[in-house]
């Protein structure tokens, strides 16, 4: 733009002050440079920027707020003794043309033609926030004593519903007053939970080593505090327990017949035992019994 260029600072030696006045009417130029090409129209070129969102009818893409453009800036009216200005700008992604203009009653801006505003705002009665006194009631206020009585009393009703909100706003602001101290308080906080996990990180590390365990352990439960409490886990005999079991077993076994116990099954393995007779003197060996095989001749 004009006045982000370099000023010219040569006087030639015609240039005469009683004459010329200033470079610009020396040079035929505007102090604006080609933003003012358009003046005698009454039209400046100016750097507007997108007040909301819009959708480009020429395209369809969305422009969002705060895209800025060179456009231009033309007065075209007045809302009592507020001028109307209307501003007129390529889009930047087609060959359409876009036009807005101010609108003082309403605080806001109106597209007049080649985009359409992406609707976004809301009631701010239905929002419940504070409306601003229109022109008409400001009037009515100071000229209507009965009005302004009326108008006093809804606003009590209106404080009296409201108090309860407040006072709760008040007393959470009240608790995040002390910036320090919930810094701190929070720090603190942090610190115990830090220390607390890496103890829990030693503890499972040390059972990892010592069980030979390679698997991630997770952290303990209320639930499996509470199932541990009713399990009981002990071995079934003891070693003194399993020795008098023993000694009884010895003690109570029979010295001679009835084959039990390991005395009779030893005896059953030699062929002792008392459930069987001995029947005449044991039989020769034979041969054949030896292991003793006899070969045949060739002749036989």
């Amino acid at each position: 733009m004009g006045e982000r260029k370099g000023t010219n600072k040569y006087y030639p030696p015609d240039f005469d002050p009683a004459k010329h006045g200033s470079l610009n009417k020396y040079h035929g130029s505007h102090p604006l440079r080609e933003r003012a090409r358009k003046l005698s129209q009454g039209i400046l070129v100016i750097r507007f920027e997108m007040p909301y969102n819009i959708w480009c009818d020429g395209c369809k893409n969305h422009i969002g707020m705060g895209v800025r453009y060179n456009a231009e800036k033309k007065k075209v009216g007045n809302y009592y003794t507020t001028p109307i200005y209307r501003f007129r700008m390529k889009c930047h992604l087609c060959v359409n043309y876009i036009e807005m203009q101010t609108d003082p009653a309403g605080c806001d801006y109106v597209i007049v033609s080649g985009a359409r505003r992406k609707e976004e705002r809301w009631d701010m009665r239905d929002n419940e926030q504070v409306l601003p006194t229109e022109r008409e009631e400001k009037e009515k206020l100071e000229t209507d004593a009965m009005f302004r009585l009326e108008h006093g009393v809804a606003d009590q009703a209106v404080l009296r519903r409201a108090a309860p909100t407040l006072a709760g706003l008040q007393e959470a602001q009240s608790t995040w007053k002390d910036d320090f101290a919930l810094n701190s308080r929070l720090r603190r906080r942090f610190r115990e939970e830090k220390k607390t996990l890496r103890e829990e990180e030693e503890e499972a590390a040390a059972l990892q080593a010592r069980t030979g365990l390679s698997i991630p352990l997770l952290r303990e439960d209320e639930g499996d505090r509470r199932l541990a409490a009713l399990l009981k886990y002990q071995s079934p005999d003891s070693y003194e327990e399993k020795q008098r079991m023993k000694r009884t077993e010895i003690s109570t076994r029979s010295w001679f017949g009835g084959g039990g116990g390991r005395a009779g099954g030893a005896l059953r393995k030699l062929g002792l035992g008392g459930g069987r007779a001995l029947r005449g003197p044991p039989a020769a060996p034979t041969p054949a019994g030896l292991g003793i095989v006899r070969r045949r001749s060739a002749e036989g």
